[in-house]
């Protein structure tokens, strides 16, 4: 599926495969954490899916605008945590693999 802004749910069909497939989880990875896969997840949250956001999957770059500066890792890191406090259950690809494996 083609997207054209940051939410993979925004201007797709994503909402309406997952339904018709009866998919209640999504499992985040990719680039970049904290523009696609942070917003993706949090829509998703919001139209009540299980979110599952590999923290070794995901990525980003070192950040810098008129607001200031941060670290790719320190970027990578927050997102992570403010993921976790409510949207996400964020896990390693090893855990993510291990959890699939026991359903």
């Amino acid at each position: 599926m083609e997207k054209q802004l940051h939410s993979s749910f925004t201007g797709t069909k994503l909402n309406k495969f997952l339904k018709d497939n009866s998919i209640d989880t999504i499992t985040i990875a990719g680039f970049m954490t904290q523009m696609c896969c942070d917003t993706t997840a949090k829509e998703a949250m919001h139209r009540n899916y299980h979110v599952e956001f590999l923290n070794d999957a995901t990525g980003t770059i070192n950040l810098s605008n008129n607001q200031g500066k941060i670290s790719a890792k320190e970027l990578h890191e927050t997102i992570l945590i403010i993921q976790a406090s409510r949207f996400s259950e964020v896990l390693s690809t090893q855990d993510w693999i291990k959890k699939i494996g026991e359903k």
